[in-house]
C-alpha cells in the first residue's frame, strides 16, 4: 500500500489496518456512498479509500422517506455491484434497520450474508452501549465493525427528528460510547451531526478514526452521500458541500437529446448500422 491512503496505488484492497495506520500519520481520508458498479468505478479509480453502501439507499434509490423500510435484500445487491465496480476501496456495507438490533445471533447472521452473498468488507452499524454485544459478537466472528453515534438515522423517530446530538452533558455519553465501542472492537466510529468542538474531543480520545459527517473539520475522515455532493439532492443538509451541479447537467442534456428526438435530429447516419 502506498503511504498516501488518498489515492495511494496499490495491488490490493485497502483495509482496516491501513485506515489505523493513516490515523497513526495524522492523514485525513475521504469516504463515500456508493450503490452501483458504475459510479463504485469512478469513484475507486479517483483513489476514495473507503466506499459505504449507507442505508441512505433506501431514499437514494429506492425513494423510501427515510432509512427504516430498506431491507437487508434490497442493500446485498447494491453492495454486490459496488464490490464488483471497485478494486482499491474497502467497501462497508450498512446493516439496515431490524436486521440487528434484536440479538447478536441476528447481527451476526445478517453480516455474514453481506460478507459472503455481496463480498462485503465489513459492516457498519448505529448505536452505543445497547449496540455492544453485536459489535464483540461480529468482532469475534472475524468482521470488521465500523460504528456510528450522534445522529443515528435509524432511530430518528426516538430522536424526534433529524437534529444535532451531543450537546452539553449528553456530549460525555458520547464520547462514553465511543470508547466503549473502540474497545469492544470496532475499527472506526462515524460522528453525525455532533458539535465540532465534541467530535474533535473524541477524535483525540480514540486510538481509531473517526469520521465525520456535519462534525466539523477535527475528525480523521470525512463522508458525504455522493448525490448530495454532486447536486442532486433538492434542499440538501447544512454540512453538504455541493462540489457540482449535476442536477442541471443532467437537465441540460435530457432536454437536448429529447429535443432532437422531436426534431428528427437524432440520430443521424453516423449513430446508425448499415
Amino acid at each position: 500500500m502506498s503511504s498516501s491512503l488518498y489515492g495511494g496505488a496499490s495491488g490490493r484492497r485497502v483495509t482496516v489496518r491501513d485506515l489505523a495506520s493513516a490515523k497513526e500519520r495524522g492523514e485525513k481520508w475521504p469516504m463515500l456512498t456508493a450503490y452501483d458498479a458504475m459510479t463504485a468505478r469512478v469513484f475507486d479509480e479517483a483513489g476514495i479509500p473507503v466506499l459505504l453502501v449507507g442505508d441512505s439507499a433506501a431514499m437514494v434509490v429506492y425513494g423510501y422517506d427515510s432509512t427504516l423500510p430498506v431491507t437487508v435484500d434490497e442493500l446485498l445487491s447494491l453492495t454486490a455491484a459496488v464490490v464488483r465496480g471497485s478494486s482499491r476501496a474497502l467497501v462497508v456495507a450498512d446493516l439496515p434497520f431490524g436486521s440487528y438490533q434484536s440479538s447478536p445471533a441476528q447481527a451476526l447472521e445478517s453480516a455474514a450474508r453481506f460478507m459472503k452473498e455481496a463480498g462485503a468488507h465489513a459492516v457498519k452499524l448505529e448505536g452505543g452501549r445497547r449496540v455492544l454485544p453485536q459489535v464483540e459478537a461480529l468482532v469475534a466472528a472475524g468482521i470488521p465493525v465500523m460504528a456510528h453515534l450522534g445522529l443515528t438515522p435509524q432511530s430518528v423517530n426516538a430522536f424526534g427528528g433529524y437534529r444535532v446530538q451531543g450537546r452539553g452533558q449528553d456530549g460525555d455519553e458520547l464520547l462514553s460510547d465511543a470508547k466503549a465501542l473502540q474497545q469492544a472492537g470496532a475499527f472506526a466510529v462515524v460522528l453525525e451531526c455532533v458539535p465540532a468542538e465534541l467530535a474533535e474531543r473524541v477524535t483525540t480520545s480514540l486510538a481509531v478514526p473517526t469520521v465525520g459527517i456535519g462534525a466539523g473539520a477535527g475528525t480523521d475522515a470525512q463522508v458525504l452521500v455522493w448525490q448530495d455532493l454532486m447536486g442532486l439532492t433538492p434542499n440538501p443538509a447544512k454540512f453538504v458541500r455541493k462540489y457540482s451541479d449535476l442536477a442541471a447537467e443532467m437537465d441540460r442534456a435530457v432536454r437536448a437529446f429529447a429535443s432532437e428526438v422531436s426534431s428528427g435530429a437524432f440520430p443521424t447516419p453516423e449513430h446508425a448500422y448499415s
